[in-house]
């Protein structure tokens, strides 16, 4: 029997903390990816790239239209000195731990950068 993840049982703010905790401890954050690059997401006025503290939560969003994506670890170091830069010229945020049903807080991706 599994069980399920304790961030699952959070709210997005609470994700928020404890994602930016268990990055900061680890060293790394996941995102998905398929044969056409990171996945991205939209809401009504913002896209960004969702991360995740662990590979096993990214890929509970890998359903449907992204089945077929896999969980790509980066090192926040890569993160903070390749996608940062990068994400705000694209003007993309950065979308924490979105779990099913319910998307992740939202945040820019300097300001992410200060808080892992």
């Amino acid at each position: 029997m599994t069980t399920q993840h304790p961030l699952l049982q959070m709210n997005a703010f609470e994700r928020l903390e404890a994602s930016v905790e268990l990055i900061k401890t680890s060293g790394k954050l996941f995102i998905l990816k398929d044969e056409h690059g990171c996945v991205m997401l939209t809401t009504d006025d913002e896209d960004g790239i969702p991360v995740w503290p662990e590979s096993s939560l990214a890929l509970l969003w890998a359903t449907e239209d992204w089945s077929d994506c896999e969980a790509m670890e980066i090192s926040t170091k890569d993160f903070l000195t390749k996608w940062v830069g990068g994400m705000t010229q694209d003007n993309l945020t950065v979308m924490i731990c979105p779990v099913p049903g319910e998307e992740g807080e939202v945040m820019e991706p300097e300001e992410f950068a200060q808080q892992i």
